[in-house]
């Protein structure tokens, strides 16, 4: 199965082209770039990149991460932050195998900020380094070339094992059908009075967090979909029936 490589913001062009390489090195194309802060095709990132620099042409340069996220139905975030209690962090080789069941993303954030809550909340599951407390943050790069490695240290049919014992689940849905799920709702629970515009943004992040841990199938996602429609219909039939 293909994986993305997603960067939010990178602002070191050396940085980019480094990963261009190591992601040619284990043989993976497939990446996007939110709102670069660097030349992504500029020199520096070209000599980073040495025999990957026609990488560099192939990166989808997009405005916001939903975008980057189109077409994937599983979605792991990478964080060095160590006090996000709400979120439960795995290494490497416990997602590696997960990752390879179907089309994926490995969101990667800005090298000085990382990402922000919003973003992830975005993903299925969280991905950390076990490094050292004294100096826990990783390199771009780097963190970048250690998942292509885990990723391609998975064994072959590893992913089919995994599969098999997941008892034939139905496929994922993809990203964006998700996302217009929880758009729908967010729509749904302004208007109802739930959520209120000041504070829409952070409760809908903890919802649709709660969305994306739950690994919903296509399936599952229409079936909420359709309520969430007949609560908008039923509530303009009520304000039909209000009319003098």
């Amino acid at each position: 199965m293909s994986l993305r490589i997603v960067l939010v913001e990178p602002a070191g062009a050396r940085n980019v082209g480094a990963i261009a390489r190591v992601m040619m090195n284990f043989g993976l194309t497939d990446w996007a770039i939110v709102r670069p802060r660097c030349e992504v095709q500029g020199e520096e990132a070209r000599q980073m990149a040495v025999h990957a620099a026609a990488l560099l042409a192939q990166a989808r340069i997009v405005e916001d991460l939903p975008s980057a996220l189109l077409g994937c139905e599983r979605v792991v975030a990478t964080t060095g932050q160590r006090d996000l209690s709400d979120l439960p962090l795995e290494a490497p080789t416990q997602v590696m195998p997960w990752l390879r069941q179907g089309p994926a993303a490995l969101v990667f954030g800005r090298e000085d900020s990382g990402l922000q809550r919003s973003e992830l909340s975005l993903a299925q599951r969280y991905l950390t380094f076990p490094t050292t407390a004294a100096y826990p943050s990783l390199n771009l790069s780097q963190a970048v070339g250690l998942c292509c490695y885990h990723y391609a240290c998975v064994p072959d049919g590893a992913e089919a094992i995994a599969s098999e014992c997941s008892h034939e689940t139905p496929p994922l849905a993809a990203f964006e059908q998700l996302h217009g799920y929880t758009r729908d709702l967010e729509t749904l629970l302004l208007r109802v009075g739930y959520l209120h515009p000041h504070t829409a943004a952070s409760r809908m992040e903890k919802i649709r967090a709660i969305a994306q841990r739950a690994t919903l199938s296509t399936e599952e996602v229409a079936l909420l979909r359709g309520m969430v429609r007949q609560l908008n219909w039923a509530l303009d039939q009520d304000k039909e029936r209000d009319r003098p």
